[in-house]
């Protein structure tokens, strides 16, 4: 059952005009990820991906993100537009955040965009930002958006959203 989108304030974009299947697009907003007093990324040249219910995920490119941060981990998993993904962990110092990121090496035709850039959770870091806005993760253990006042849901993710 599809639930009722929320009201869309202005300057907001509705996760429930976004499209099905997914897209991804070049995305000119500041985004920085920060954890343990590192910056563990921060681009301009992020390409985000959009879905009906879900606030976008940001695929960062290689060069944006520190030097010696990532670390391969074990697992994939696969995904019906974009193809097999594969996991990485974060880490700073003595600190590993496990399966905290994932990526695309092959991924399909249309989302080519995506080759080799690496999304994260926002959950486990000290914090994420959008254009200097903190984020608050995507409800639920599995989803990966980032959300931010430039979005009106509800969000997948929440509590009774599985048939969504």
């Amino acid at each position: 059952m599809r639930p009722e989108p929320d009201p869309v304030a202005p300057g907001q974009e509705s996760v429930w005009a976004f499209p099905r299947p997914a897209i991804a697009e070049l995305c000119s907003a500041r985004i920085v990820i920060e954890h343990a007093g590192v910056i563990v990324a921060d681009t301009r040249a992020a390409v985000r991906t959009l879905e009906t219910s879900h606030p976008p995920s940001y695929y960062i490119p290689p060069a944006d993100i520190a030097p010696g941060v990532l670390r391969r981990a074990e697992g994939s998993s696969m995904c019906e537009w974009k193809g097999a993904a594969v996991y990485w962990d974060v880490v700073v110092g003595d600190i590993v955040l496990p399966r905290v990121g994932w990526s695309y090496p092959s991924p399909t035709r249309t989302f080519q965009s995506l080759r080799d850039h690496v999304a994260f959770y926002a959950r486990p870091f000290d914090r994420c930002t959008v254009d200097g806005e903190t984020v608050i993760p995507q409800p639920g253990a599995f989803y990966g958006g980032w959300i931010t006042s430039g979005f009106a849901g509800p969000f997948k993710g929440v509590l009774g959203s599985m048939g969504w």
